[in-house]
């Protein structure tokens, strides 16, 4: 997959300041799509979690799209009234945001009637786990391979990042209202 069309997935890239990083963040997301049996036009349509029912409106890209924008507002509000107290760093929390869920590629399957379903992979090693053994592969520095490794529950057995924390709470925040809808 070449860059024009990952920036049609993620417009968001161009936001990373640093071309290495925005490479490496990209390069990620290639391999996982290569990986996949999902297509980037799959994306846009099966719903964001595997938990919902087949009434979901709410697509994975969707979804993905809205914590990184909240991400990122979010990180300029903490810098603008925190400041040096609480310094963010913009390109990590940014390339942390677009790669929490890029291990979930790896955890689809198609069934009988071509739907995305959770696989055996997926069942064995959630999305935090392959996320990382990716973005690793790409050369993806630690700090942003501690979001994505924590960004879900299995981050709350460890200490947080504030660019983590940040990232976690604008996945769940999108999540949880849905996921608990009554």
């Amino acid at each position: 997959m070449n860059m024009d069309k990952l920036l049609e997935l993620w417009p968001e890239l161009e936001w990373i300041e640093d071309p290495e990083l925005r490479a490496k963040t990209a390069k990620t997301w290639e391999i996982a799509l290569e990986r996949s049996v999902l297509t980037a036009d799959d994306l846009q349509e099966i719903p964001f979690t595997l938990l919902a029912g087949p009434d979901m409106k709410i697509s994975f890209m969707d979804h993905k799209r809205a914590v990184v924008h909240i991400a990122k507002e979010s990180g300029e509000k903490i810098r603008l009234f925190f400041k040096e107290e609480l310094p963010v760093n913009m390109d990590v929390l940014i390339a942390g945001a677009i790669l929490a869920d890029v291990g979930k590629l790896l955890e689809y399957v198609k069934d009988d009637s071509g739907n995305a379903v959770q696989g055996v992979y997926g069942k064995l090693l959630r999305h935090p786990f392959s996320g990382v053994s990716l973005a690793e592969e790409c050369g993806v520095p630690p700090e942003v391979c501690h979001i994505i490794a924590t960004h879900a529950g299995e981050g709350d057995m460890v200490k947080r990042t504030t660019e983590a924390y940040v990232v976690h709470h604008a996945d769940f925040m999108t999540f949880l209202p849905i996921k608990n809808k009554f």
